[in-house]
């Protein structure tokens, strides 16, 4: 569902033949293939074909065929990316780099690592599982680097380890021109030159193709402890979010859950909650830290009317307590089966998240579709889940009104359309409102420098 319009398809027959003849069975038309690579939350938008690359030297070839024939390429991870950052706006090839997923160097004395971009989350900490290390970034178990990387990813770590651009050392990136670059390097700060590992980082596979990533590491904390608590209201639980940032409290989680997500999980999952706002927090350290920070958070939290607090040092029980965060969107389709599911994400200083989630609340009071909300208030990012009749259009006429107003508002106290899923198809009518005319003409210019022939995710980010 989305209220693009979207111009005719180019014919790239001739180009899908090329690819035919060089790359053999790695390469694909097949109908269900095809759809499944170009739909991102939907928006359906099917590629024309599919090549499952494998080296470096063939993603060169690739985009040499592209030019020759005029036809777009569109970086493929591991297809967990909303917004249409992957549907084919005008057709052409998905380049699917799933079989990249090698681990080609790790240091476990410097704590980095180099992999293949098509490598998962889950599949570099099962590597790391032996080392002391892992890699934080919880944006999706299934997500790839390098998809990660494209799309400038976070999740609920954020807060304590930041988001894929504070991870990301170096890159090597194949260009529109077939020229292989490799941006950044080990060193873990650089004043030489321009910041071209950054510029690639959030660019969705607009300026090139990411093939390698150079990442940070952390160690494992030597224990970790998890904490619920229930609140009133969201106002409530904000004013314990910023009050205990500015208390310093170091939190390496902090999550929201709203009555209704917390409704929906009791019923899928019987966790027997209170249905009311829930935060979810996690510490980690050393164990007195972690009982120290947990009992000042404890004590900031009863002072807003917080309640139940309940902790968890045990792994199988801080898995079960991060069950129902990370099953919400399973627990609301339970609840109104057959929903199209969309998710919003906007991001606001945390100063304004309560305001901003208050109007938010009073605007979901006007449609006929439930609307769960959960996120990562310890940096301001919350999502909506819009669960709307797929036959109803006036619910998908609602949605229109509720996302338009709810990044507006967003923007207006100083925030974003996107804390972290990118702005692809759906949102790319928000740039000039959030950057600026000038601003986006600026980006439009690094495109065409990158790629003059426009032949690279076309169409997504900005037109």
């Amino acid at each position: 569902m989305t209220d693009l319009s979207f111009p005719p398809r180019p014919d790239h027959s001739a180009g899908v033949a090329a690819f035919a003849a060089a790359f053999g069975d790695r390469f694909t038309t097949s109908a269900s293939v095809c759809g499944l690579h170009g739909n991102s939350s939907g928006i359906r938008l099917p590629t024309d074909g599919v090549l499952y690359a494998s080296t470096t030297q063939e993603i060169v070839e690739a985009l040499r065929l592209c030019r020759d024939h005029g036809m777009p390429l569109i970086p493929w991870g591991a297809g967990t990316s909303v917004d249409g950052n992957t549907a084919a706006l005008l057709g052409g090839i998905s380049l699917d780099l799933s079989r990249m997923d090698a681990v080609l160097r790790l240091s476990a004395e410097d704590q980095d690592c180099t992999v293949q971009a098509g490598i998962t989350r889950d599949g570099l900490n099962s590597y790391l599982r032996d080392t002391g290390l892992f890699f934080p970034i919880d944006a999706c178990p299934h997500a790839s680097i390098g998809g990660m990387a494209s799309l400038r990813a976070s999740g609920t770590t954020a807060i304590r380890y930041g988001t894929m651009r504070e991870q990301v050392l170096g890159l090597t990136v194949v260009l529109a021109n077939g020229e292989v670059i490799r941006t950044g390097g080990r060193a873990r700060k650089s004043a030489a030159g321009y910041d071209l590992t950054h510029l690639f980082v959030g660019a969705a596979g607009t300026l090139g193709v990411i093939t390698e990533v150079t990442l940070r590491l952390q160690g494992i904390p030597e224990t970790i402890m998890a904490a619920t608590c229930a609140f009133p209201d969201l106002e409530a639980a904000m004013n314990t979010v910023i009050a205990t940032i500015q208390l310093g409290v170091p939190i390496a989680k902090i999550e929201i859950m709203d009555a209704l997500q917390i409704e929906y999980c009791n019923g899928y999952m019987n966790l027997g909650l209170p249905n009311l706002p829930h935060l979810f927090i996690e510490f980690d350290g050393v164990p007195e830290a972690n009982r120290a920070h947990a009992d000042l958070m404890e004590g900031v939290a009863r002072d807003f009317g917080g309640q139940g607090f309940v902790f968890a040092t045990d792994r199988g029980e801080r898995e079960q307590i991060w069950t129902a965060r990370h099953n919400n969107g399973a627990s609301s389709l339970h609840a109104r089966p057959g929903s199209l599911v969309l998710a919003t994400d906007v991001t606001v200083p945390i100063s304004r998240l309560a305001e901003c989630l208050s109007e938010t609340h009073a605007d979901l009071e006007k449609v006929d579709f439930p609307g769960p909300i959960s996120g990562h208030v310890g940096d301001g990012n919350f999502h909506v889940l819009l669960l709307l009749d797929p036959k109803s259009d006036r619910e998908q006429e609602q949605a229109h009104w509720f996302m338009d107003r709810l990044i507006e508002r967003a923007i207006r106290m100083d925030g974003t359309c996107s804390g972290e899923h990118g702005m692809g198809l759906a949102k790319k009518k928000w740039a000039p409102v959030e950057f600026g005319e000038g601003a986006v003409e600026a980006m439009r210019t690094v495109k065409r420098a990158f790629d003059p022939l426009n032949i690279l995710n076309p169409g997504k980010i900005f037109d």
